[in-house]
């Protein structure tokens, strides 16, 4: 009586555990890349982002004013001013020595010698007295701990997205949509004429070129690249824009058409035929009743392509990128950042997150449709 129909396994709580186990472990490194966007390099090496959104302590370095401004109280010269002028933050300690970061209490005077002094009060103003050798030279040197707020900058979009510098992104972006967005559409466009010809065509072969474009989901891509370049440098593309959405094209082709022509076939029979008794050609059939209801079907070979397109680095260094430097797309410009900026957590989370938000926009609006174009075909 278990297997009846309609009754749920009874391992479904299992299979609910592991879905929701995929889902965390997909979903936290794209919240920590969003997070660790939003900070400062000194908040990313100090803390990890889980932390980013409560107080946190911290010990930094300070020196006290320039000596060249002090006022002489009486015997002694004295050097005022203040830490922590843009921010609140709650010194819980503070110290002379990198040896002992919390020697003394907020309020507290330390002795440096010689009756040179040195006090660090609890909201941020300090000390610093003694005579005028011992006032003179570079401000002294003291470390505090003090528990800070949680801070959010959009300082790393800005320079990455309208920055002056290298690390400006923007370009690259531009580049990355002018490839994808024409490599995604031109195999659709063929891609429909083609399986509705092997769906609802009758031709000598329609069996065995089905079978050939189902052996070409095989055929790894590197294979092609470089007989590939090399036609196109025989024929005149060389690399450039051209070249790139032509090669995205040759590789998307095969499944595009298999997706395509699976579903087509699966749409009812009897709408095809009475469209043909009532004298519709096969052009007029093709855009008036199957491009609409195969909308699914496009919309999921679309969102695989624009995926493959945006994160492929392979196929635009070979046929795009050049010395120049004028087409780099936004995967080959991370891994140039990956080289210049290594250390620097904050551009390089603030590049893969940009880098990331399109394809996850895309997929979003466009999800629904994605189960449908993939089940098509599959059951009668």
């Amino acid at each position: 009586m278990d297997n009846i129909a309609g009754r749920k396994p009874a391992l479904g709580w299992a299979v609910n555990i592991s879905v929701i186990l995929i889902v965390l472990l997909w979903i936290f490194p794209t919240v920590g890349l969003l997070v660790s966007s939003f900070r400062t390099a000194d908040q990313i090496s100090s803390s990890g982002w889980w932390k980013a959104f409560f107080p946190t302590e911290q010990t930094e370095q300070f020196r006290t004013a320039d000596p060249d401004g002090r006022v002489q109280d009486g015997d002694v010269f004295v050097v005022e001013g203040v830490i922590f002028e843009n921010a609140e933050a709650n010194i819980a300690s503070w110290g002379t020595s990198s040896r002992d970061v919390s020697a003394y209490a907020p309020g507290e005077t330390a002795d440096l010698g010689d009756g040179e002094t040195l006090t660090l009060n609890e909201d941020g103003t300090y000390r610093w007295t003694g005579n005028d050798e011992q006032i003179s030279g570079r401000g002294q040197r003291f470390f505090v701990t003090a528990t800070q707020p949680p801070e959010f900058t959009l300082r790393n979009y800005d320079n990455m997205l309208f920055g002056g510098s290298s690390d400006n992104i923007s370009k690259a972006f531009f580049n990355t949509l002018t490839v994808t967005i024409p490599a995604t559409i031109i195999p659709i466009l063929f891609a429909a004429f083609a399986a509705y010809a092997l769906a609802w065509m009758d031709f000598p072969g329609r069996t065995l070129l089905i079978a050939f474009i189902v052996a070409l989901l095989v055929v790894p891509l590197q294979l092609a690249l470089i007989p590939l370049l090399k036609l196109h440098l025989s024929i005149g593309i060389g690399k450039g824009y051209l070249g790139v959405w032509l090669a995205h094209t040759g590789f998307g082709l095969p499944l595009a058409v298999y997706l395509l022509r699976n579903y087509m076939a699966g749409l009812p029979r009897d709408i095809i035929e009475n469209a043909r008794v009532d004298g519709a050609t096969d052009f007029q059939i093709f855009i008036k009743i199957i491009l609409p209801l195969s909308f699914p079907a496009l919309a999921s070979f679309a969102i695989f392509q624009f995926l493959w397109t945006w994160n492929d680095l392979l196929v635009a260094i070979v046929f795009l990128v050049d010395s120049s430097g004028d087409t780099t797309v936004m995967t080959r410009h991370i891994v140039e950042l990956l080289g210049t900026r290594g250390g620097n957590w904050e551009i390089l989370a603030t590049a893969a997150f940009v880098s990331m938000a399109v394809p996850l926009l895309v997929f979003f609006f466009m999800q629904r449709y994605l189960v449908r174009g993939l089940l098509a075909g599959s059951v009668k």
